[in-house]
């Protein structure tokens, strides 16, 4: 299977299914003498971790991830690192009877039609849980750009059509309710709305919104690896993702140039601007400002009501999926845009490292 991995510089490859031994990660380009420790990654993997709610998976699993390469007395080496999260509580049988047939709004039939057979259970490669081996490494690219100051916070805009109120936006918030919606009033809506469609056996998508602070200007290529290009290949990776938009993104396509256009101002003694309709992108590079991105995210499509579909056999039937699924994946899914985030900006600044003679002469003190 090709396609596994992504970056230029600083690359990661995961890999293993669902229901297989375990899920991981093979990170490469990784400068040597960061601190770095287990609990470091595990920060982040715990709050993609199934079961912490009603209102996702009840799949039980630790997710303990442990570091076997690349590290040594606490630090990176400058070698490979590869860490793995080993899969405890696998209910293969729960898929047994899908493997005759084709779920709607899965990969079933265009993983049989690609490679002639699948691996079922729970989805193999196409699990939502090949997403552990990318948060894993978004951890370190996360710490690594850190220590140049830059932040990157991503949280629930909107789920099933219910959005947050940017009056009420409390970030704090985002972490004392089961949806990562930084509005207290919209998470107890979403909360009722939710729980009718777990009654319903239905599921709902959402919208997640993403923003990085602080990063310097010029970062990003200036053709085929432009910085909002490589965000939206990144993101739309994602499995559930089905749309993805940087600044005012499609509301852009509907107004004019000259209110569409952020005009430069000087400000304590910088060039800035005085909006950010580009969202801290132009011609591929940032710009200074707040980068702002969003990702649409699609319903669940593994659920309980009746559904119609085929079988192998070219037979239309009806189904009813059997496992334990979340009836929302965008909570979840939070941590995974801020990982790939966190490894696209990593990759393009040390691209960066390269565009000018006069830093490289720097650097090595010629």
């Amino acid at each position: 299977m090709a396609g596994s991995t992504i970056g230029n510089i600083f690359k990661i490859m995961t890999w293993g299914e669902s229901h297989g031994q375990g899920v991981g990660v093979v990170i490469d380009g990784c400068p040597a003498g960061i601190e770095l420790s287990e609990e470091d990654i595990q920060v982040m993997l715990d709050r993609r971790k199934p079961g912490q709610s009603k209102f996702t998976t009840q799949r039980k699993e630790a997710d303990e991830v442990k570091i076997m390469s690349g590290i040594f007395e606490g630090k990176t080496t400058g070698t490979p690192i590869s860490m793995m999260v080993f899969n405890k509580t696998q209910r293969s049988s729960d898929y047994s009877e899908i493997a005759s047939y084709y779920r709607p709004g899965h990969a079933d039939y265009t993983f049989d039609e690609k490679y002639g057979f699948r691996d079922y259970r729970g989805g193999g490669r196409s699990s939502g849980r090949e997403t552990i081996g990318r948060v894993a490494a978004g951890a370190i690219a996360v710490k690594l750009l850190k220590a140049l100051g830059i932040s990157i916070q991503a949280y629930s805009k909107e789920i099933g059509g219910i959005g947050i109120d940017y009056n009420n936006f409390d970030m704090n918030e985002a972490f004392n309710n089961p949806f990562t919606m930084p509005d207290a009033k919209a998470a107890e809506k979403v909360s009722v709305y939710a729980a009718e469609k777990i009654n319903e056996c239905d599921s709902v998508g959402g919208v997640i919104e993403c923003v990085i602070k602080n990063v310097m200007p010029g970062i990003g290529e200036t053709v085929f690896d432009k910085l909002d290009a490589n965000l939206a290949k990144a993101i739309m990776s994602i499995g559930a993702v089905k749309g993805f938009e940087i600044g005012d993104g499609f509301a852009a396509a509907r107004t004019d140039g000259l209110n569409n256009n952020d005009r430069f101002i000087m400000k304590d003694g910088k060039v800035a601007k005085a909006t950010n309709h580009s969202g801290g992108v132009l011609g591929g590079m940032s710009d200074g400002s707040d980068i702002v991105f969003r990702a649409a995210v699609k319903p669940t499509p593994s659920i309980a009501a009746t559904q119609k579909t085929v079988n192998k056999a070219g037979e239309e039937i009806e189904i009813s999926i059997k496992g334990r699924h979340d009836p929302m994946i965008v909570p979840r899914a939070v941590v995974v845009v801020e990982a790939m985030a966190a490894l696209t900006l990593t990759d393009l600044i040390f691209e960066n490292m390269t565009s000018r003679i006069d830093r490289i002469v720097d650097f090595y003190n010629r």
